[in-house]
């Protein structure tokens, strides 16, 4: 999903905006992990870019997404640029730290 949102309407204040906006992404994120997961794969994770164009978006983790928002809403942006794309996932295990008794 790449996506503009305008923050400025005239019908409704920038911050239900801003909700209705975290919405959707939720609704995207959540229907993206519905999906069938390949052979071997383990979740489905993310690659994001958030920003206020396309040229200025910078990479987050999907769990800042809505703090991002509330970023461009304390800073008055006219619209957001968000960038949001699934990709196969593999856990890693971290390794165990080995504890010898003498």
């Amino acid at each position: 999903m790449k996506k503009i949102f305008p923050i400025n309407d005239p019908k409704n204040t920038p911050a239900r905006v801003i909700e209705a906006i975290k919405s959707e992404l939720r609704k995207y994120v959540k229907r993206e992990r519905k999906k069938k997961l390949p052979e071997g794969v383990d979740f489905w994770d993310f690659d994001c870019k958030v920003g206020e164009t396309a040229d200025k978006a910078l990479p987050l983790h999907v769990a800042e997404i809505n703090q991002a928002l509330d970023h461009a809403l304390t800073d008055d942006w006219q619209a957001v640029y968000f960038e949001i794309i699934a990709k196969p996932g593999i856990r890693t295990h971290k390794a165990k730290e080995s504890t010898s008794e003498l």
